[in-house]
């Protein structure tokens, strides 16, 4: 088998895939909050740089034993904004020889529908930890694509876990959006949205077939979000599906769902494990659609 492995380096979470002959093996991650401390600064702190670098030194060995002949790495918000990417990229190179590919806000925009949808109309919502991207196509063309700076790492460097807060910021936020055309259907992907899926499945267990296709209306997400910003870290944390550093998040995140399915009149979304990672595969030529 011919193995491949694609590094995704988010501003809340590495994330490793790994593929033989064009099929997905497994994908795992490690939450390391590469973006923490963006909200007030233009730089990554040292000890956010050297976490997550190791993390990926990790998966990069892990995926040489597994026996992958190509391991590839992009990286999104939280690199690209950083006035000390280089501080980043240099330490990654140092531990583990990995050059890493620096995506734009469209780019990584393109690559979400592409993984989420192929070459089908609709649109994608993608909340990650210090970006969200909307993209919508139709009739084969793309007819929207936008990256805004505001994510659930932000929002927690931000407001933390107050309710209020989280909603004026994420209302203000959505407004960067301007009016976006409503695709034939809009699927979210990222952590947000098949964690809010898991949790409204009452999942024991994570399974990405059963995330992918579960339908969520904005009143379901309205309503979620003000449960998770009522509960402790703690609390969330009892669900096996939510690991300590997404359920210090989550709930931000929901909050953002939230007000961009209602202030954009979204009132359904599909969610789906498929997002950014396979679409820089299928990007590169690793899948075939």
């Amino acid at each position: 088998m011919n193995k491949i492995a694609v590094i995704d380096i988010g501003s809340n979470s590495v994330r490793l895939m790994l593929l033989a002959d064009g099929k997905v093996l497994y994908k795992i991650l490690n939450t390391t909050q590469l973006g923490e401390g963006l909200a007030h600064s233009d730089f990554l702190k040292a000890e956010a740089i050297e976490r997550t670098a190791k993390a990926i030194a990790s998966f990069y060995q892990q995926a040489i034993l597994e026996g992958a002949s190509c391991v590839c790495a992009f990286a999104t918000a939280a690199a690209r904004s950083a006035k000390n990417s280089v501080d980043f990229t240099s330490r990654v190179k140092e531990l583990c020889g990995l050059e890493i590919e620096i995506l734009s806000g469209e780019e990584e925009a393109e690559i979400g529908i592409l993984g989420a949808l192929g070459s089908q109309d609709g649109g994608i919502i993608d909340i990650g930890g210090a970006s969200t991207e909307i993209i919508v196509r139709e009739k084969g063309q793309i007819v929207y694509k936008k990256s805004v700076d505001i994510g659930v790492v932000r929002l927690k460097d931000m407001c933390g876990r107050e309710y209020s807060k989280l909603c004026e910021s994420a209302t203000n936020a959505v407004g960067a959006f301007g009016l976006v055309p409503r695709g034939q259907r809009m699927l979210a992907i990222g952590g947000t949205a098949t964690t809010l899926a898991a949790l409204a499945l009452q999942l024991s267990k994570y399974d990405a077939s059963k995330v992918t296709g579960f339908t969520m209306s904005a009143e379901q997400v309205e309503e979620i979000s003000k449960t998770l910003c009522g509960m402790s870290v703690e609390e969330i944390m009892k669900n096996p599906c939510v690991p300590q550093k997404r359920a210090e998040v989550v709930a931000g995140g929901a909050v953002l769902l939230a007000a961009i399915m209602r202030h954009l009149g979204f009132e359904m979304v599909q969610v789906s494990d498929s997002d950014n990672l396979e679409g820089y595969a299928k990007l590169r030529g690793y899948i075939n659609e």
